[in-house]
């Protein structure tokens, strides 16, 4: 727990300096779409530092999530066994680049989404946006997406550990299509269908992957329980 902290602090120290290049980033389609017709304030005299504290600490998050995922790893791994370490350490790096496609699709998204609501400032209004609700808006969108598409790999984790099998898993599609295209409407700002359509579908396909990698594992798994039974009465003869 203290080494992951300590990462954490030293990778907030690191997004210190990438602040205002990420912040800039963030505000560029506000500046494209609006103009001078939209500003970002500041409320109080430490707001743009509590802002610059606060984007940093959510960088320093970002850049060490292979450290302190694999302190967490390392932490969960003497009680296991061998495979089990093997397969820990496969769904630690699934669960790294699952996070990062899915906040991926957020940065993506988040501009897009920007420009969609500004839209609908009305002509000679302008819109004075508090600094901080727009960058948790920001961020709690790329979050979101990242979140969403671990969960594939959360239904695969209990599949191997058998405590949902392949079959209930594609049993319960009807469930799992009308979840995803909550979530969808829930996690994606935009006014228009077809973004939240796309996401959902994205979530679909890999809720469908999850399903056949764990009938898999489990058929992998029952084949060498009817396997072994016969090695052993094998050697049993031999001897």
């Amino acid at each position: 727990m203290l080494w992951a902290l300590v990462g954490i602090v030293v990778g907030a120290i690191g997004g210190w300096f990438l602040v205002d290049p990420v912040l800039n980033f963030m505000l560029e389609p506000l500046r494209e779409i609006a103009g001078p017709k939209t500003q970002i304030n500041f409320q109080t005299i430490g707001a743009a530092f509590d802002l610059k504290l606060q984007i940093s600490i959510w960088l320093g998050i970002l850049i060490a999530s292979p450290w302190w995922i694999f302190q967490i790893l390392a932490f969960v791994a003497p009680g296991l066994k061998r495979s089990e370490k093997r397969w820990l350490a496969f769904f630690g790096i699934a669960g790294v680049v699952l996070f990062v496609a899915g906040s991926a699709t957020g940065v993506w998204v988040a501009p897009k989404a920007v420009t969609i609501l500004q839209s609908f400032v009305p002509d000679g209004a302008y819109s004075l946006i508090l600094a901080s609700s727009y960058v948790t808006f920001y961020m709690r969108l790329v979050i979101a997406f990242g979140i969403s598409f671990l969960a594939p790999e959360v239904l695969v984790m209990l599949g191997a550990l058998d405590l949902l099998s392949a079959k209930s898993m594609l049993k319960g599609w009807r469930w799992a299509t009308m979840i995803a295209f909550i979530f969808a409407g829930v996690a994606n700002p935009l006014p228009s269908p077809w973004p939240m359509v796309v996401q959902a579908l994205i979530l679909l396909a890999l809720y469908f992957l999850a399903v056949l990698v764990t009938w898999l594992l489990q058929r992998r798994r029952a084949d060498q329980k009817t396997s072994d039974p016969q090695r052993k009465k094998l050697d049993y003869t031999k001897e």
